[in-house]
C-alpha cells in the first residue's frame, strides 16, 4: 500500500501525539525523569522523593519528605485478617504467582477496603472549602451533613474494629504538630480531623478516634496531594505487606487454603 509522503507525515504526527506525558522522557541512551536523567536520581533519591516526584511538579522539603514516608510506612500491613492480604495468601496457596497474588489482593482495595483515606480526605477538603465563608464548626457541620446523606453514617477515618486507639495514628499526628510548630504544615487537615472527633464523640457518646486512613488523609491533605491520590498512595503502602505475606506464604508452602479451616465449616441458611 503507497502512502503519499504528506499523509505519512501526518499519520506520524497522530502516532507521536497518540499519548503525551510531562513525566518521562526516553530516548536511546536517555531516561529522564522530570527533566531529570535517571543516573543522577539513582542512589541520590529516596523512595518516598521518587513518589512525590513521580506525582507532583514542586519540589519537597526534606521534612515534608518525612512525613510523606511516615504515612507510607504507617500503612503496610495490618495482619492476614486483612481482606487484601489473605487473598493474597489465598492466592499463592491456588496456585498462582506473586504478581497474580498482589494484583488479586490490589483489586479489592476499593471503596469499602482501601477506600477510607480518600473518602476522609474529600471530607476535611469539604469542610475547608466550607470554612472559607463560615465558622469551621458550622462547615464541618454542613460537610457531614452533606457526607451521610449521599453515603450513610459511617464516617470514613475514625474508630476501629480492633483498636480502642490506632497507635499508627497517635505516632502519625505527632509528627504532623510537630511539622506544624516547625511551619513545615499549616495543620488546618489535623484541625478539622480532631473536630471530627470531637463532634462524632458528642453525637453518639462513644469515643471514635481517628484511625490510619484518618491520620494518613491527614498527611496528604497537609502535603497538598489530592484526594483520589490519597487510595493510590495507600495502595503503593499496602503492596508492601501485600508482596510479603505472598512471599511468606509461597515459603510456608499450602495447597487451596480458603479464608477458614475445613473443620470450622460455615452457615446453610438454604431449604433442608
Amino acid at each position: 500500500m503507497n502512502i503519499p509522503y504528506e499523509k505519512a507525515f501526518d499519520l506520524l504526527a497522530q502516532v507521536k501525539a497518540w499519548w503525551t506525558t510531562r513525566i518521562i522522557d526516553i530516548r536511546p541512551g536517555v531516561i529522564r525523569i522530570k527533566g531529570r536523567p535517571i543516573e543522577t536520581l539513582i542512589g541520590n533519591v529516596g523512595y518516598a522523593q521518587m513518589v512525590w516526584l513521580m506525582l507532583r511538579d514542586d519540589e519537597p522539603t526534606p521534612a515534608q519528605l518525612a512525613l510523606l514516608e511516615a504515612a507510607l510506612v504507617a500503612a503496610v500491613d495490618h495482619g492476614p485478617q486483612a481482606p487484601s492480604i489473605s487473598i493474597a495468601r489465598m492466592s499463592v496457596t491456588c496456585g498462582v504467582p506473586l504478581n497474580a497474588a498482589m494484583a488479586s489482593a490490589i483489586n479489592v482495595l476499593d471503596g469499602v477496603h482501601g477506600g477510607a483515606g480518600e473518602q476522609c480526605l474529600q471530607l476535611y477538603k469539604d469542610a475547608l472549602a466550607k470554612a472559607a465563608t463560615q465558622p469551621l464548626e458550622q462547615a464541618l457541620d454542613a460537610a457531614l451533613a452533606e457526607f451521610t446523606a449521599a453515603h450513610g453514617k459511617m464516617i470514613p477515618g475514625f474508630g476501629h474494629r480492633f483498636h480502642p486507639v490506632d497507635p499508627r495514628s497517635v505516632r502519625l499526628l505527632a509528627l504532623v504538630d510537630d511539622a506544624q510548630r516547625h511551619g513545615v504544615v499549616a495543620g488546618r487537615h489535623a484541625e478539622v480531623g480532631r473536630l471530627i472527633e470531637r463532634t462524632l464523640e458528642r453525637r453518639t457518646g462513644k469515643q471514635l478516634p481517628m484511625n490510619i486512613d484518618g491520620a494518613t488523609a491527614v498527611i496528604y491533605g497537609e502535603l497538598g496531594f489530592e484526594p483520589a491520590l490519597a487510595r493510590g498512595l495507600f495502595i503503593l503502602s499496602r503492596s508492601v505487606g501485600i508482596l510479603a505475606h505472598a512471599w511468606e506464604q509461597k515459603q510456608q508452602g499450602g495447597r487451596i487454603k480458603g479464608p477458614l479451616p475445613p473443620a470450622l465449616g460455615y452457615t446453610y441458611a438454604g431449604k433442608h
